[in-house]
């Protein structure tokens, strides 16, 4: 398997996780807020993303569309892993739903953008 197809595969399943995340939290908050669902969104972009790297002909456009899309994530999300590191140690914080969704989405856009960075770098020394 190589890098792309790695990167592309981890994409789709980034992609399910956040999809989930998003509508569990939207679940869990009672429907009170349409921002619980932003990981969906993400999600949904994510598995498109992954689905057109399928194509051999297309994947370098994927993994760099991963890699951009990664990088919104992680600014988005970052500050909710305070928050969840906050959670983690036994603290607690106002809103713990959106704590935990925002930590996992940082960590899920993480990993893509480390496959995708992986990918970038080993096409350059070819």
């Amino acid at each position: 398997m190589t890098t792309a197809e790695r990167t592309v595969r981890l994409g789709i399943t980034g992609g399910a996780v956040l999809v989930v995340l998003g509508i569990v939290a939207y679940v869990l908050t009672d429907f009170a807020s349409a921002t619980a669902l932003i990981p969906s969104f993400f999600g949904f972009a994510f598995v498109a993303l992954g689905l057109v790297g399928r194509d051999a002909a297309r994947e370098r456009l994927a993994v760099y569309g991963l890699a951009a899309l990664s990088l919104v994530g992680i600014a988005g999300s970052t500050r909710g892993l305070t928050n969840l590191l906050a959670l983690v140690t036994g603290g607690s914080v106002e809103l713990p739903v959106a704590a935990v969704s925002q930590g996992v989405m940082t960590l899920v856009c993480l990993a893509v953008l480390v496959a995708a960075l992986g990918y970038i770098i080993e096409e350059r020394r070819r």
